[in-house]
């Protein structure tokens, strides 16, 4: 036995498939990437604009350290110079300032020559490089050396000024020993022979030792080589402006501005509610998408798609039938009930008429019922006549089954009147007109659209039943045990997928199946107005063309005719299970 509840399987995607489909996803935000390649381009002009005077001349410094042999390998350069604090000295007002001096530059102009100075050191070397950038290659190539030679300038200085302070700190302890060593020798020279001349000669030979190191040292200092450091490479005019050029700065804003581009898609398709593609409406409804209409017709041609001079749109909702035709569970029961999730119900209105014209083609006998009793518009837009088949259900004593004419007006829906829609070379099916009624709830679930409903299990027969939709109200909840087959009709850019979630659970719920989506562009006034997932009043009717037949509607009661408890107030069809049964 078959269990016609059991939601359609999701055919597994493989990883191409999915990446393929996430790039086709992204490129649905293409203003968002053209928007970041148009900002990258304005970013690669201005960097093309603003580096094409900009020229940049380099020169280059090794440090030295003070040594007395500089064959010497015992001594590591890098051990006696931070090169990092070197570097910030390089960078230094004081360094500036000499190079101002010997440039020339006024105070005014100052802050401009210490901003063209940049100051690097390669890794593992010690060497500092000088970068100057300028407008002419004459200026950078000049301020460059200059710094260059302030900076070796001003170390030469430290270094001397630090030697000169150990020398003079030698010598101020030099000199009061070597003066009490002249004083001493003085006294010996005047001393007898004897054990306090020895004594005498004892102190002035450890006098002699502290003078003679000390003059060692201030020796060693004097004779130290205090070169702070060489040019290596001296800064000479570039030939080139620095910057890349207007192409490669258009080139290389545009890879820049398309990373952008597709890094805000990315984030904005991470962040869309709404369906991203056909696979996720049919895993959130767990259900196939049976078919896509064209942009061009949906919702601006009329309701038959039949002998319109663009077949495209006939042509899907013939496929969108044969798929149906063909799905065991709609077999099982031929009964199918059209809904859109919510706002609009015209696309879904032409769905189920069109599907109904398709079934018709196939020589089956199709009863369209429109149990949209809020907005009834089918019986003013299609080209109908009145008449019927006697095996369709009808109410005794109403028009259509021979009874008293004028007791249409106080009967309720469905109260028998039924009409013939021509659907050209399609053939014919007919239309159970919907009505507004007092009490929509009663009227949906009476007896006699349950005969109506239950046409389909006559043999080569299929019934389509239209309701508002579906989470604007609780009228398709109503029919869904009685139809089984739901088709979701739905704008995937105007839907998010927690409300086809919620859909798939209140028609499980409620003992029915969803047999598939049908999938279309927003329609024209939706365009016009923004995204029609805000919630929308409910389309008036349109104005009849003339010779159609009009629909038969009830006056709603006047206030003062109100009956409390007769239903109007709260509608309460029935507890709705969430999830599969």
């Amino acid at each position: 036995m078959i269990e016609t509840n059991r939601p359609a399987a999701v055919p597994a995607e493989d990883e191409p498939d999915l990446l393929r489909d996430q790039f086709r996803q992204l490129l649905r935000y293409r203003r968002l990437i053209g928007a970041g390649i148009g900002v990258g381009l304005l970013g690669g002009v201005y960097l093309g604009i603003s580096t094409a005077d900009t020229y940049v001349a380099t020169a280059d410094v090794v440090l030295r350290a003070p040594t007395d042999d500089p064959f010497n390998p015992s001594l590591a350069p890098d051990k006696a110079i931070n090169i990092g604090s070197e570097r910030q000295v390089a960078l230094s007002s004081s360094i500036a300032n000499e190079a101002a001096k010997k440039l020339g530059v006024s105070a005014k102009d100052f802050a401009g020559l210490r901003s063209g100075l940049q100051v690097t050191n390669p890794p593992q070397t010690m060497v500092l490089r000088f970068t100057y950038t300028a407008s002419s290659p004459k200026e950078a190539a000049t301020r460059a050396n200059a710094m260059t030679e302030a900076y070796l300038l001003k170390r030469q200085e430290s270094l001397d000024v630090t030697r000169d302070k150990m020398v003079k700190g030698y010598q101020d302890q030099r000199d009061p020993v070597a003066k009490q060593l002249d004083e001493l020798v003085r006294q010996i020279n005047s001393m007898p022979a004897g054990p306090a001349r020895d004594a005498a000669y004892s102190s002035k030979t450890d006098l002699q030792s502290k003078v003679n190191t000390l003059n060692s040292n201030i020796a060693k200092l004097q004779a130290l080589d205090m070169t702070p450091g060489r040019v290596t490479s001296a800064a000479t005019p570039p030939s080139a402006t620095d910057g890349p050029g207007i192409p490669m700065s258009l080139a290389l804003g545009a890879a820049v501005g398309l990373a952008l581009g597709l890094l805000a898609a990315w984030v904005r398709l991470v962040f869309d509610p709404a369906p991203r593609s056909d696979g996720d409406v049919a895993r959130a409804l767990r259900a196939p998408v049976l078919g896509t209409l064209p942009r061009d017709k949906t919702g601006g041609g009329p309701l038959l798609a039949a002998g319109e001079e663009d077949p495209r749109l006939a042509e899907e909702f013939r496929s969108v039938a044969f798929r149906l035709a063909y799905d065991s569970r709609f077999a099982d029961r031929r009964r199918l009930l059209v809904v859109a999730p919510r706002g609009s119900s015209e696309t879904a209105a032409a769905v189920a008429v069109n599907l109904a014209a398709s079934f018709a083609e196939t020589g089956k006998d199709v009863l369209l019922i429109e149990a949209d009793l809020r907005t009834p518009v089918l019986a003013s837009q299609l080209p109908t006549d009145a008449g019927g088949r006697p095996r369709w259900s009808q109410t005794p004593g109403s028009p259509a089954a021979g009874g008293n004419p004028g007791a249409h007006a106080d009967s309720e829906w469905p109260d028998g009147r039924q009409l013939v829609v021509d659907a050209g070379e399609s053939g014919a099916f007919d239309l159970i007109p919907g009505e507004q009624a007092r009490n929509v709830a009663r009227a949906l679930t009476s007896p006699r659209a349950t005969r109506l409903i239950s046409e389909a299990d006559s043999p080569n027969s299929t019934v389509v039943v239209l309701a508002p939709p579906v989470l604007s109200y609780a009228d398709a909840l109503a029919l869904v045990d009685r139809v089984d087959g739901v088709l979701v009709v739905c704008d995937p850019r105007a839907v998010h997928r927690t409300d086809l979630i919620r859909i798939r659970e209140l028609i499980s719920g409620a003992g029915g199946t969803v047999l598939g989506a049908v999938l279309h562009a927003p329609l024209a006034d939706e365009k016009r107005g923004g995204r029609s997932g805000r919630k929308s009043a409910p389309p008036a009717p349109p104005r009849p063309r003339p010779g159609t037949p009009q629909p038969l509607s009830r006056r709603p009661a006047e206030p003062e005719q109100h009956i409390p408890g007769d239903g109007t107030d709260t509608v309460a069809l029935r507890t709705v299970r969430m999830g599969r049964r």
